[in-house]
This record gives structure tokens, sequence and C-alpha cells, in this order.
């Protein structure tokens, strides 16, 4: 499927309260291990779902239909047999079009790679199969995930479920309009900049970046090979915490793999906010651009925190007003070694021509988009001989500068908040235009990842266009389940008539 459709009107979001309960991927696996419920009819929903508004939504560029019902049969037989066929039994997954699927296409949203298919599966791909999961489909997503709002794929853009004529965010918009509509229990996503949360605040789910480190790269196509991590997307933060520890954990296919027992993510829910120390980044509260519907609904989740039993106060991190710069010299460098490997000779799309320099040249100008063609050229002007030290390696100094900015924050608060995106969705072709305007939809969301911490994003209410508002969860390195632990809180104290 490349296209969406023509219809700019609002829509439902798809199904909401009891029916999305059900479909929870905790609820789903209890059920089906126990075997009150067919893996198959759980599947069979879902697909109903895609079938009725996928052509009008557009997050798959591809549907595993009888992929799925295979898949669906194969549990449903072991819970038959007696056996347990994993903590994740039977729940629908959608997955991020860079994440390698053996023997189905991964295209990253681009043409360059359009029909190419992987010879293995992602770690993180492999892990969800193994616990019993089911996929029901590719992702769209902006090319090779550089964006914030999935209007730069190859394919054509991904509609929010909650008002077609909006993004849902990017770059993993396709992921997080999944399961906003309820085509997928959870999906996978991945985060170099915001590329989980911000879409996940825009679509009115739960979206969450783990430490760098914690989940597999092996089998993602890397953007920025020091940034990117993969992470869940959900209805609720139980579910994300379930996907989390399925992924989660050290893989030897991996040497950025961090060693250990995982995320634990589930380990601490439940616990409330009493007695936990909560600070709200005042940089970030107030930053350039920050409507005041977002301001007010973080401004009132700190409030809630504070009524659990959390010690709340204003914390300042000086260096984080520089994230938004640092990120756009490290990233886009990264990005040009990275895809610098696609050119034509060893798998995708190849342009003909009268020798090799030529199929280079033409292959990449008719593969890539401008917005990848934009970063490859700022990331190699940044890396190249006399502007190495001005621009990326000033860039990597205030990256630590952040760190250790953080690190003095975490000294006197257990967990930082934020608002996750600077604005609820905006209008499709709003910012496409001024790429500097795009990029400020991950200032709030940037500083978490040169750090290389985890950050969550939970719906905290609407704004006055009553789309979903978003609310960031900070924590320190390797913490997850704290992290959780006060986004469930979040969650359950979110204002009513906000997205559930």
């Amino acid at each position: 499927m490349t296209g969406p459709g023509a219809s700019g009107a609002p829509a439902s979001p798809g199904p909401m309260g009891g029916s999305r309960s059900a479909n929870s991927a905790v609820e789903v696996a209890r059920a089906v291990r126990s075997g009150e419920r067919s893996a198959l009819d759980v599947v069979e929903e879902h697909l109903a779902l895609v079938r009725e508004r996928e052509a009008d939504v557009h997050a798959f560029l591809l549907v595993l239909e009888d992929e799925a019902r295979a898949r669906a049969a194969e549990v449903d037989r072991a819970v038959a047999e007696g056996r347990d066929p994993g903590p994740m039994a039977g729940v629908v997954v959608a997955l991020k079009d860079l994440l390698c699927t053996r023997g189905f296409p991964t295209t990253c949203g681009s043409r360059i790679l359009e029909g190419w298919k992987p010879p293995y599966d992602a770690t993180a791909v492999r892990r969800l199969r193994e616990a019993g999961a089911v996929f029901v489909g590719k992702t769209n997503m902006d090319e090779f995930a550089m964006g914030s709002s999935t209007e730069h794929s190859a394919f054509g853009p991904t509609r929010n479920p909650h008002d077609l004529s909006r993004v849902p965010g990017g770059s993993s918009g396709g992921s997080a309009a999944a399961v906003a509509a309820g085509f997928s229990s959870v999906a996978l996503g991945t985060d170099t900049g915001g590329s989980i949360r911000q879409p996940a605040a825009l679509c009115g789910v739960v979206g969450a970046k783990p430490t760098y480190g914690m989940v597999s790269r092996y089998g993602l196509v890397a953007f920025a090979s020091s940034l990117d991590q993969i992470g869940p997307f959900a209805m609720s933060v139980a579910d994300a915490a379930l996907v989390l520890d399925t992924i989660g954990g050290p893989d030897e296919l991996d040497s950025t793999s961090l060693p250990g027992d995982g995320p634990m993510a589930a380990s601490r829910l439940g616990r409330g906010a009493e007695g936990l120390r909560v600070g709200v980044i005042s940089e970030l509260s107030a930053v350039e651009g920050i409507s005041p519907d977002v301001a007010a609904r973080v401004q009132e989740a700190a409030d809630a925190l504070s009524g659990a039993g959390a010690k709340v106060e204003e914390v300042s991190v000086p260096s984080v007003r520089f994230g938004l710069s640092a990120y756009y010299m490290i990233a886009p460098a990264e990005a040009s070694s990275n895809l610098a490997r696609y050119d034509g000779v060893r798998y995708g799309l190849r342009a003909p021509a009268q020798d090799v320099t030529e199929m280079y040249l033409k292959t990449r100008a008719a593969g890539f988009g401008p917005e990848v063609k934009r970063r490859i050229m700022l990331g190699t002007y940044a890396l190249s001989a006399g502007y190495y030290d001005a621009y990326y390696g000033k860039a990597q100094k205030v990256r630590t500068l952040i760190i250790r900015d953080f690190d003095e924050a975490y000294r006197s608060f257990d967990v930082l908040l934020s608002p996750t995106s600077p604005t609820t969705a905006f209008e499709l072709g709003a910012k496409t235009s001024d790429p500097l305007t795009m990029y400020l939809n991950d200032v709030c969301t940037i500083p978490s990842s040169l750090a290389g911490h985890p950050a969550v994003s939970v719906p905290f209410g609407s704004g006055a266009d009553g789309l979903p508002v978003g609310v960031q969860v900070l924590a320190p390195a390797l913490g997850e389940a704290l992290m959780l632990q006060v986004a469930e809180v979040l969650e359950s104290l979110s204002p009513a008539g906000g997205p559930k």
C-alpha cells in the first residue's frame, strides 16, 4: 500500500475504552496463554480495522495478512498442545520499516531500498517472535528516519488517526498511527532524536526510548549509530513495559549492547509516586515554540504528581538549550557516513549508466529524497577538513556538557518532567517547506537522546483543538523501571476527555 485516502476530514481514532483494554498486550497475552481467547480471533479483529481504515491513515507500507494468520495458528496450536507460546502470545505487533525482517521487504521509506529483502531478522524482531508475538505489517516512516512528520516517506505520508488532516509525527509516525488506530496492540519504532516520543505525543499513545544499548541495534538500519534506539509504542505503560522487557537485554551481535539482565521495566509498576523527587526542567518548559496548551498540561502533570505524594520542584539543566544545534551536527555527520553504503552496487535501486561513477551519482540522486540529501550534505560538510573541529568536534563537547548537567540534576531528583512535543499535531504540509521549523519539533526530546538516557511520552489530556498532548518523563541511564513507574501514575491521573 503506497498512499493514503484523499479525505482530510477528522476521523474517530479507532477503538477506545473497553475495546482497547481488551486488546492491550498484557490482556491479550494472558487470555491467549490461558486458552480464554484464540490468537487467530485477535488477529482477525485487528485486520478488520486495517481493512476499514488503512486506506485513509496509511500507517503501513506492507500488511502481512496471510503471515499473521499463519503465525496466530501456530500460537493457538502451542496452547492446544499444552506448550507456553511465550509472554507475548498472540499480541499483534507492527514493525517500523527499518527493522530487518527476513524474507520481507525493508525499505526504510526510501526508493533506494525498494524491494530489498533482508536475509536475517533484527534481534528485537526475533525476540518478539520467540515470545509469541504476531506481526501484522511494516509501518511507514520518514525516509531513513529523517523527519518529524512522516511526510518525507517516498511512499506518501501517514495521517493522524485522530484527525486525518494532521500529521502523526515522525519519523515513526506509521507505528504510532497503527497503535492509535487499533491496527496493532503495540508497535516498534526507533528513536534517534525523538522519533518514538514525538509521534507518541501527537497520536495520544505511550512511546518509550530506552537507555542507549539497552535494546540491541542488530538489524536496525542505521541513521546515527551513537543515537539510534529501538523502543515500543503502546496504549498503556504496562504494555510498553512488557515489550521493553521482551526485546531488551544483552546481544553478542551488537557491540554497543549493555551487559546485565535487561531493563526489568515492569518491576516497579503499581508503586505510585509517594516520596519520589520530580524535577520540572525549566529550560524545556519555557522553550520557544511551546504552545500554552502544552505548557498547561505539563504544569497539570506536575501538580498531579505532587498530589500523588511526589516532591515536585523546578530544576535547571542549562545546556539542554544547545541540544538542537548539537544534534543537527552529530546526527547528519553519522548519517553521511552510514548512508554512503547505498551506491547501487550491493542492494536496492541501481540506475542505468555508462560507468560506475555515473551509476553512483544517478542511483543516489534518484533513490534519496530531498531531506536525506540535505542531511547527507550537512553531515559531510561538518566532517570535512577544516570544519571538523569547528562543527562536529564542538557539538560533541556540547553533548558532554548535556550529560554532565543531567547527571547534576539527577543528584537531586529521581526523574525529570518536560513537554514531549512543543505543540499538538500540526496540519499536513504546514512545515515541509521550512526545515528549521520542522526540526524544532524535537527540541524537547533531543537532549535525552544525546545523553543516552531513557525517556517516555505518556498522554496527558488534550489541547484546545481536542488533539492529544504528551508529557515526557526522563530518567538517568538504566532508569527504565522508575521512569515507567512515574509514567503509570501520570497515566492514571490523565485529565478526563483526553486520549485513553
